[in-house]
């Protein structure tokens, strides 16, 4: 679920100026129960531990987030919903009552700076909390993306930062005639990690001729491709160094052959001498925004 937002930074909180953009896919109760914490987190601007409440401002919950984990990359193609599992410590005080219906955290990631996110990442559900202490909870979420409503532009790709959320409402309903904010608590908090995210990536291979006699020349044609967020596509990935590796008939093992690299479409094409039966294939390493990918080995029939 993607977020263009503005915000602004108060001792250390991270206080997001936006409204939600839910996905398509997600249901009526996560679109609301987004819009609902949107109208709170729009109204926070600042937040610090135990300060009251400012008219027209929910008050700073007392609550802080420690421990984030998340996948180290999340691969994300042009069409597939990805899922990414998160868990995080939250430590809150004896007033918060996390266990309440209308108690709601939520795992987020952000792309850019905490002061002026070029984009952000939640879950189409709030997070699921297990109180561990009378004080502290583990909390279980996803960052839920969807490349096919494009949540995601090409720039997009590399290193995003985590942050997380709670949204104590105690009761008040956003959208009824006596709503007031300043009886709802929030605190959010950036800073608490980071993940890769990465255009996903795909690489083929062919060997030819099939057979060959031995001394012959082989010829191996491949393409390397990543996903184009921009255009809903897969294009060629260019001028990145590509193995082509080798590994004997009743083999396990893959050896280099040599390294080249992808033309300005993103094709693959260098020649070899025939040997013996085997597989070729091609294999790339990644990089910060392209995940590693590996061809399926491609046999050619010695003679």
């Amino acid at each position: 679920m993607r977020i263009r937002a503005t915000v602004a930074a108060v001792s250390g909180a991270l206080a997001l100026s936006a409204l939600a953009v839910p996905a398509a896919q997600a249901d009526d109760s996560a679109a609301a129960y987004r819009a609902d914490v949107a109208k709170v987190r729009q109204a926070a601007h600042a937040a610090s531990d135990r300060a009251p409440a400012a008219e027209g401002k929910p008050y700073a919950l007392n609550v802080s987030f420690a421990n984030f984990k998340i996948a180290k990359a999340v691969k994300v193609g042009t069409t597939n919903h990805v899922s990414t599992t998160v868990t995080y410590t939250l430590t809150h005080g004896a007033d918060v009552k996390i266990s309440a219906a209308d108690f709601i955290t939520d795992p987020v990631i952000y792309r850019g700076s905490a002061t002026a996110p070029d984009n952000m990442l939640y879950g189409n559900k709030p997070a699921k909390c297990t109180a561990t202490s009378a004080t502290t909870a583990t909390c279980k979420g996803t960052i839920d993306v969807y490349p096919g409503d494009h949540e995601l532009v090409n720039t997009d790709a590399g290193t995003w930062r985590a942050a997380a959320e709670a949204t104590a409402f105690n009761g008040q309903k956003p959208g009824g005639d006596t709503f007031d904010i300043t009886k709802v608590g929030y605190k959010g908090q950036s800073g608490l990690g980071t993940t890769l995210m990465q255009r996903f990536s795909k690489l083929t291979v062919n060997a030819a001729p099939e057979p060959v006699k031995k001394g012959k020349t082989i010829t191996v044609t491949g393409k390397l491709s990543r996903a184009n967020w921009d255009r809903g596509t897969y294009n060629g990935y260019v001028e990145q160094p590509v193995k082509l590796q080798f590994r004997k008939k009743n083999s396990n093992t893959y050896t280099t052959v040599k390294t080249i690299k992808t033309n300005a479409t993103g094709d693959l094409k260098t020649t070899v001498k025939a040997t013996q039966d085997g597989y070729f294939r091609y294999t790339f390493a990644g990089t910060t925004t392209t995940p590693a990918a590996t061809a399926a080995g491609d046999f050619v029939d010695v003679r």
